[in-house]
């Protein structure tokens, strides 16, 4: 156990080390590489914002080179969280090569299971980016229907959608004001409404955002009364989330009801193993009883992954 202890710490050490001297290096380069920009160059940097896979450079030319860093990007940018693809995938690293340091260094323990448990341990940062990215999406387009029937009534008073814009972000509550705030800054930092609401559905991709979208786009190219389609986008949406809801009620019942299916004979051998221990040994004893349990136990359990499949509905 204090073996375990001192290769941990000094991995850490170690790792704390490195970690300093490259930020002291990529500082000092920084102060050295400033000195002959131009002011609008350092303007233009303020403004624009910087996709860098990692503040390391060998580190993000080594992820520039795998094809699941856009990905991970992508991910990152939905789930709102400033890190950057070289974080996260540090984090999950460094929480995967701990845990096996820890587990290699026990006694008794299979190196397939330490092993196992690193590659399980080193998914936990991306498991929390999706996990909050989920929990993002979903609050969206809860309260998408009613930023809709917000604007579509400041629309019929007769304010710019601009302005609706700016007082939706305003008053309402994150993750929504937050891509509002950014489609009104976008626009008004020149960007084209085709562009800003491109940027929106590729941050929030959910089918609502991107019928929102093709609405004002479509408004913006042919005229018509955006308050009233909003209105009824919003209305169309509320009616959708309530059939949503009766098929996941529906789902939830034929899902309940495989779980007892599937529980069914396990109770009933149970009981039957309390009430008459001896009654099972026979099938338990003999080659072909044998055969039958595996069997018996195989099919349900692929009885109730196909019962989950059937009741299982996309919406």
């Amino acid at each position: 156990m204090i073996l375990a202890f001192t290769v941990l710490a000094m991995f850490l050490i170690a790792f704390l080390a490195a970690a300093i001297a490259t930020v002291v290096a990529w500082i000092i380069l920084q102060r050295f590489s400033g000195n002959g920009e131009s002011e609008s160059a350092e303007i233009v940097t303020r403004l624009l914002k910087e996709d860098s896979l990692s503040t390391v450079s060998p580190w993000a030319g080594l992820l520039a080179c795998f094809d699941f860093v856009k990905g991970l990007q992508a991910r990152l940018e939905e789930a709102d969280l400033p890190w950057s693809v070289g974080r996260l995938t540090s984090m999950m690293l460094l929480s995967g090569t701990v845990v096996l340091a820890l587990l290699s260094n026990l006694n008794g323990m299979p190196v397939s299971v330490a092993l196992v448990a690193a590659v399980a341990s080193a998914w936990i940062p991306y498991v929390y980016v999706a996990r909050k990215r989920s929990t993002r999406l979903a609050r969206f387009e809860a309260e998408l229907p009613d930023a809709l029937e917000f604007l579509a009534r400041s629309l019929r008073a007769g304010h710019p959608f601009v302005v609706s814009l700016e007082q939706l972000a305003d008053e309402s509550q994150p993750p929504l004001s937050t891509e509002m705030r950014r489609l009104f800054d976008e626009r008004q930092l020149g960007m084209p409404w085709d562009v800003a609401l491109q940027n929106l559905n590729r941050r929030v991709p959910l089918v609502d955002v991107g019928i929102f979208a093709a609405a004002v786009q479509l408004q913006s190219r042919t005229g018509g009364n955006l308050g009233e389609i909003l209105g009824r986008l919003a209305e169309t949406m509320r009616e959708r989330f309530a059939l949503r809801g009766e098929v996941r009620a529906l789902a939830t019942h034929g899902r309940m009801t495989g779980t007892v299916l599937t529980l069914i004979p396990v109770v009933v051998v149970g009981v039957m193993l309390f009430v008459s221990p001896t009654y099972l040994r026979p099938l338990v004893n003999h080659p072909l009883g044998q055969n039958m349990i595996v069997a018996a136990v195989a099919c349900l359990v692929l009885a109730h992954f196909v019962i989950r499949k059937i009741v299982r509905v996309k919406l």
